[in-house]
């Protein structure tokens, strides 16, 4: 029987059935796929017939999952959980609704929502033509490493804060496209910048906004910026305002930050706060000055002023 750990020699694999839910060219997809390698039951919805493809990614200890189709259920049965596999799944709808069951309980979760389910109770997420969803597979000391009170949040709608959402779906697909060109470290790194990103959508929704409108940049979110940067170099049409927007963020607390950075670099020491300004796209002086006050809690001249007592 193929295992999770044969499969995941390498970094990709696409799995795709059609067909009627009976016969051998099932039965040999539904065991050795189905629910040795994915530790799900499939099963066909709104048909007799299951149409699906899901494109796996492995980095590190997480699991990327992209289904696409027209009719499919996946089930965590009751047969299944003896198997011991208690990680935890974040489902994201990329186009809803998206149907998620556990027991009794049916979410319905509309797009840009997502919904944290665990592997060690019968659930089930419906894949048909209307609704489209990724799925993140994690061990669950990975999360509550970040998120203690991740179990709290467990089947229920998560999305009150949508630039949240987008900095995980976008991690998501970096990952998708560079995990390949990643070594052990680096795909260790982006791992747990994805799961920080999942963190910060349990967080209470006050926490969450001030983390992402500026007050708390994680490495994850950086390295976002970084690699959207780099691969839009080239355009003629990337600038500040494009980037921040495309990631939920306020231009002015991004091109801030590069102020600061051009600050405390003693090779600037002797340049005119105005012209660093001009450089990181503000207009206007005194807008600048407030806005970098509001992000830092002190003018930029004071910062400056730090920065020199620390060098004599």
């Amino acid at each position: 029987m193929t295992g999770l750990t044969d499969f995941k020699q390498a970094s990709r694999l696409a799995v795709a059935y059609q067909g009627p839910a009976s016969g051998k060219r099932y039965e040999m997809w539904r065991e050795g796929i189905c629910r040795s390698f994915c530790r799900l039951d499939t099963e066909p919805f709104a048909s007799d017939c299951i149409d699906c493809r899901v494109d796996f990614t492995f980095m590190h200890s997480l699991t990327l999952a992209t289904p696409t189709g027209s009719s499919a259920r996946f089930v965590r049965t009751r047969e299944l959980l003896p198997d011991g596999c208690d990680d935890l799944v974040l489902i994201s709808a990329c186009r809803g609704p998206v149907q998620v069951t556990q027991g009794e309980k049916t979410v319905e979760l509309e797009t840009t929502q997502a919904c944290l389910i665990e592997m060690n109770a019968a659930v089930g997420v419906v894949l048909d033509h209307t609704g489209r969803f990724t799925a993140t597979r994690m061990p669950r000391h990975f999360l509550l490493q970040v998120a203690p009170n991740a179990e709290a949040r467990l089947y229920q709608p998560l999305g009150e804060n949508p630039a949240a959402i987008t900095m995980v779906e976008r991690y998501f697909a970096l990952c998708n496209d560079v995990v390949q060109d990643l070594d052990a470290v680096g795909q260790q790194t982006a791992a747990r910048h994805l799961i920080e990103l999942i963190g910060l959508l349990l967080k209470p929704e006050t926490e969450q906004r001030e983390l992402v409108e500026g007050r708390g940049y994680s490495p994850a979110r950086l390295n976002l910026l970084k690699a959207e940067v780099l691969q839009n170099l080239t355009r003629s049409t990337l600038t500040i305002d494009r980037i921040a927007q495309a990631n939920g963020l306020s231009a002015n607390l991004f091109s801030s930050s590069g102020a600061r950075r051009i600050l405390v670099d003693p090779q600037n020491r002797y340049r005119k706060i105005s012209d660093i300004a001009y450089s990181v796209g503000f207009g206007d002086l005194s807008y600048f000055n407030r806005a970098f006050r509001s992000r830092f809690g002190i003018p930029p001249s004071d910062m400056r002023g730090e920065t020199d007592l620390h060098l004599n």
